[in-house]
């Protein structure tokens, strides 16, 4: 290996490591806030690149029935819970936010898509797209088992897992796709070429991170989210909604990964079920930070992109192979670091 070789796997790992980052930085935030180890985030990353794909194709793309199915069963869910609780005075604003709002973002996607739009559109229709499918399953899923413990939140997830596979196969079909790249400029550091789809990649991670920080820091919904994290006793006694809250995280971490998958189409083929890995790598990252840290979250995701890259170099068929070893020993790392304490469970 010479040290140009060196640094261009470098680079490819810096680009990789960045999407896992943003990747781990929505695992980590949903998992501060609600408990759940969202393991779909990958999976939601895939199903924006579909997405995408298939609006470039001028295609509608099957997230809009998703989203629509998912629409529909939150809806029913929200009216049985509201006339269990006798709070059918609420039943406007769950219309609104469950089935009404949803069902009007993929009508515009709809009708957008008739007038053959250009690809900064086409690149908004699909975040439009994608960004419901979180938090609508956080109703449906999550919200009522949230006082669950985290092992059964896992399992729960899991399963989750497993059937948006099923669905994305339905939907996207088995075929794999890749998307044009958003900018054709490159240029050269340190006597390598670097493309400016890998500049974008790392420019977007990098500003992401940076809204996150003034999100959490300067506003009072971010204060809100950081206050469940800490504690959910504490924030209900305090007048947060924890349900709320939870619901603004998967926002925030849907959003995170249709960005990711929006910037991981053009440079990797894309199938139904590649998101898995995807996840999975970045959950190697955010472990390195404890799935507590945010910086740490990052650090680690872009030290699994850079391992991945030289892996791939001396064995390909090895390199999924040598980036999940390295999770052996920062769990053990993590177990003896750790301070331990029983799980408690919330009434």
């Amino acid at each position: 290996m010479t040290s140009d070789i060196a640094a261009i796997l470098a680079i490819d790992g810096i680009a990789t490591g960045a999407v896992y980052a943003l990747v781990a930085i929505g695992t980590v935030l949903i998992f501060t806030v609600t408990r759940v180890i969202f393991i779909p985030f990958g999976d939601i990353a895939a199903f924006t690149a579909l997405t995408l794909a298939a609006l470039d194709a001028k295609r509608f793309p099957g997230t809009g029935a998703l989203v629509v199915i998912l629409a529909c069963l939150a809806t029913l869910i929200e009216i049985v819970s509201l006339m269990r609780a006798g709070e059918l005075r609420l039943l406007p604003r769950a219309l609104f936010f469950y089935l009404a709002l949803p069902l009007a973002v993929v009508g515009l996607a709809w009708v957008t898509m008739r007038a053959d739009p250009p690809l900064a559109v086409r690149l908004v229709l699909a975040l439009m797209l994608i960004t419901p499918i979180a938090p609508l399953l956080d109703r449906i899923v999550f919200r009522p088992i949230a006082d669950g413990t985290v092992l059964l939140l896992l399992t729960v997830s899991v399963a989750l897992h497993f059937a948006l596979v099923g669905l994305g196969l339905l939907f996207f079909g088995p075929e794999g796709v890749r998307t044009e790249p958003l900018t054709s400029l490159s240029t050269e550091f340190a006597g390598v070429l670097v493309s400016g789809q890998t500049m974008l990649i790392v420019i977007a991670a990098l500003v992401f991170s940076g809204l996150l920080y003034l999100f959490f820091d300067f506003t009072l919904v971010g204060k809100s989210l950081r206050a469940t994290a800490v504690n959910r006793t504490g924030s209900r006694l305090m007048g947060i909604r924890p349900a709320r809250a939870g619901t603004i995280a998967y926002l925030l971490g849907s959003l995170m990964a249709g960005v990711s998958g929006i910037l991981i189409a053009p440079v990797n083929t894309v199938f139904y079920d590649s998101g898995f890995l995807i996840g999975l790598k970045a959950f190697v990252g955010a472990i390195v930070g404890g799935m507590t840290s945010y910086p740490g979250a990052a650090i680690g995701a872009v030290g699994v992109g850079i391992l991945e890259s030289f892996a791939s170099f001396e064995s390909s068929a090895l390199k999924d192979v040598i980036v999940f070893s390295l999770l052996i020993p920062i769990l053990i790392w993590r177990s003896l670091a750790s301070l331990h304490s029983e799980e408690e469970i919330e009434e």
